[in-house]
């Protein structure tokens, strides 16, 4: 559904906006984010660690490619300082429940 490739845009945007309201409504209640330094369990965990915890917030997901296939979307991108330099690389894997992202599975390089 195209629906879930721009949940999955609109999601890059609220965390590089800094529009954390924006994020909760796109996230479920029971949302996961496993990346390769940890998991994050529950939308508001999720959201706070993202308001006031993460390690940089000068940050931004320019997006090279959004995928959807019957088991969710795969977007493609890097993670870049706002100086425009590459921290890296990631494809993260989105999985939807009730037409609000469930999880998010990052791969990194």
């Amino acid at each position: 559904m195209t629906a879930h490739r721009d949940r999955a845009r609109a999601y890059y945007r609220a965390l590089d906006d800094g529009d954390y309201d924006r994020l909760e409504t796109l996230l479920a209640p029971g949302f996961t984010h496993d990346r390769p330094d940890q998991r994050i369990e529950g939308r508001d965990r999720f959201v706070t660690f993202m308001r006031s915890e993460r390690p940089r917030t000068d940050t931004s997901h320019p997006i090279d490619a959004v995928f959807e296939g019957p088991d969710g979307v795969v977007a493609t991108g890097r993670l870049e300082t706002d100086d425009g330099d590459r921290i890296a690389a990631f494809a993260d894997r989105f999985t939807f429940e009730d037409g609000r992202i469930a999880s998010i599975r990052t791969y990194t390089r």
